[in-house]
């Protein structure tokens, strides 16, 4: 039988979908990328914030029409089943089977069931190991934790996807040393908390520890990491990154906010002065450094002061990334009952002004690199990235002369275009 299958939101999930590819094809089945010739098609949902969530409804109506056609059996896993099973059961009886995050155990056994097979199957676990990777031949994410302690309270994350728990150091430098042989030369380290890897079962954060170690495996030539909290950011994991040339000099550094108010109601356990006082640190440590962020306008209570304070901030740090999102309010969470909700109109208002002030940034920050020498993977025909950009997050480089896929190259930075640099291959 021909699967496809269909992944929503984050990274973190895409790495469930691989691992879920990698089970059916080890059981004999062919994968296809192709949706309508599919006899079974699943969908791996998100069910973060409500935009996540009308996607993943969406997406479920399209492919239930497919069951018309070709289409068997619809399977539907993930984030929003996690939190909504019971109503989506009720409300969308065109799906064939639902499984929650906290069921993946019992991920194989259902789908056999379901698929009327054997009763007495063997209960085969998700497993990294076997998992396909399904971004292409440059790069691969490695998972080092799952979960999340930090509790703010606008997230629905550890009530979804559980407490932190890190992955054992061995398992995952086993992992990487599979994925370096494959011909992988980009690892992109995840975890919905990279910098507290480490803290439940070493005591202590050992990231900076974890990616000497991954530095060390011969074929990878670049790692980053993702989704680093300002309170964990060690001088060890600083060091490590000014020192290590493997590692891209590039933090992703969610703050969220900037009003000590705002961060509070929030629980973020960072202050305005603690975040100043990092970015000060990590521009002085690693001059080259690239900083991106992410920030949250209309939270509960965000007044005009508030967001203007957040305004004025953004123009000082001048981040060379810089997401923006608007308050989404999500049962279960404690700022769903806060008092001051801001309307969505205002909402969009700081959002589009916050946008606009980072487009300028990035493109003065962008003009920095004209006239100079970037190394560059280059990962389709005349497009390739540069340390200072994540793939399907940030920006390319537009590359004139011919370069082979997968390959580093040398490129002089002659031109900007928005948010994407334009070079000249010279070696």
């Amino acid at each position: 039988m021909k699967v496809g299958f269909v992944s929503l939101g984050c990274s973190k999930n895409l790495v469930d979908t691989e691992m879920m590819i990698g089970i059916f094809e080890k059981n004999g089945y062919e994968i296809v990328n192709n949706e309508n010739i599919a006899d079974i098609i699943v969908i791996n949902t998100c069910g973060f914030i409500t935009t996540a969530k009308e996607e993943a409804i969406n997406t479920i109506l399209e492919m239930a029409k497919l069951k018309e056609k070709n289409c068997k059996y619809l399977i539907v896993t993930g984030c929003l089943v996690e939190r909504y099973k019971e109503e989506l059961l009720k409300e969308l009886p065109e799906v064939d089977l639902f499984i929650k995050f906290s069921e993946y155990k019992t991920f194989w056994e259902q789908v056999q069931n379901l698929l009327n097979r054997d009763k007495n199957v063997k209960n085969e676990q998700l497993d990294f190991l076997d998992r396909i990777i399904t971004t292409g031949k440059n790069y691969a994410y490695l998972r080092i934790a799952e979960g999340c302690n930090n509790f703010c309270t606008f997230c629905a994350i550890p009530y979804i996807r559980g407490r932190f728990v890190s992955r054992k150091e061995e398992d995952i430098i086993e992992e990487a040393e599979k994925l370096a042989k494959e011909g992988y030369k980009e690892l992109i380290v995840i975890a919905q908390d990279t910098t507290k890897y480490g803290i439940d079962i070493y005591k202590e954060p050992r990231l900076d520890k974890l990616l000497h170690k991954i530095s060390k495996i011969q074929g990878i030539e670049w790692i980053r990491f993702l989704y680093s909290y300002p309170e964990t950011i060690t001088d060890e994991l600083i060091k490590e990154v000014k020192e290590n040339d493997k590692i891209c000099k590039y933090f992703d550094i969610p703050i969220q906010h900037i009003s000590n108010k705002i961060l509070k109601k929030m629980n973020r356990k960072s202050d305005k002065e603690s975040i100043i006082n990092l970015i000060t640190k990590l521009r002085k440590e690693i001059p080259n450094v690239v900083i991106r962020s992410t920030v949250m306008v209309g939270f509960p209570g965000e007044t005009e002061e508030d967001f203007e304070e957040l305004y004025e901030f953004i123009k000082w740090a001048k981040f060379d990334k810089l997401g923006c999102f608007m308050y989404s309010k999500e049962e279960g969470t404690v700022a769903y009952n806060m008092e001051n909700q801001v309307h969505p109109m205002t909402k969009k208002k700081r959002y589009n002004k916050i946008m606009k002030l980072q487009k300028e940034i990035s493109e003065e920050n962008l003009k920095k690199h004209l006239g100079k020498n970037l190394k560059i993977l280059v990962e389709n025909k005349g497009i390739g990235r540069s340390y200072m950009d994540v793939p399907e997050i940030d920006g390319v480089t537009y590359i004139k002369g011919d370069a082979k896929i997968n390959s580093f190259i040398k490129c002089k930075i002659t031109g900007v275009k928005e948010y994407d640099l334009i070079g000249e291959i010279i070696e």
